[in-house]
């Protein structure tokens, strides 16, 4: 009796081949993310203004980013087709979001859906942890001017 062949399964995702990265987003490397084991002291902080700085690590579908903002920063209405979650580590954030205005202490979380418009400011210095799915090209291609204001 012959052994039938299976063919490989595909998914939509790997059928097509040269294309580009929708704007706003990553384009796909071929091959898996290796293991990373990064200290953050490693990674250079990046000055986008006198009172925000920021580091951050891509992996393939996620980006993490250590946010550092002193007392009075404002971080302007913006929105992005990115997923974020905000985890306030030291200090605290009031956020203009959905038409309420929320308080984030150290030790809490806001979760924040993609395209949905919001503001940010620190209230105290504030060191907090931000996740996006998928990660922000524009950060990675520092075209993120709304940041960069002096």
């Amino acid at each position: 009796m012959a052994k039938k062949k299976l063919k490989p399964k595909t998914s939509a995702r790997n059928k097509s081949k040269g294309t580009t990265a929708l704007s706003g987003t990553v384009k796909k490397i071929a091959t898996k993310t290796g293991l990373q084991h990064i200290p953050w002291h490693t990674i250079g902080l990046e000055d986008l203004n006198p009172l925000l700085q920021r580091q951050f690590v891509v992996g393939q579908e996620v980006m993490l980013a250590r946010v550092l903002l002193k007392k009075g920063c404002i971080v302007p209405e913006h929105s992005h087709h990115n997923e974020q979650i905000t985890y306030i580590l030291e200090g605290a954030l009031k956020f203009w979001i959905d038409g309420r205005e929320i308080l984030v202490h150290a030790g809490e979380v806001l979760t924040i859906p993609p395209n949905m418009p919001h503001k940010a400011e620190a209230v105290e210095d504030t060191v907090d942890l931000d996740i996006f799915n998928p990660p922000r090209a524009d950060w990675i291609n520092k075209t993120d001017q709304y940041l960069r204001k002096k």
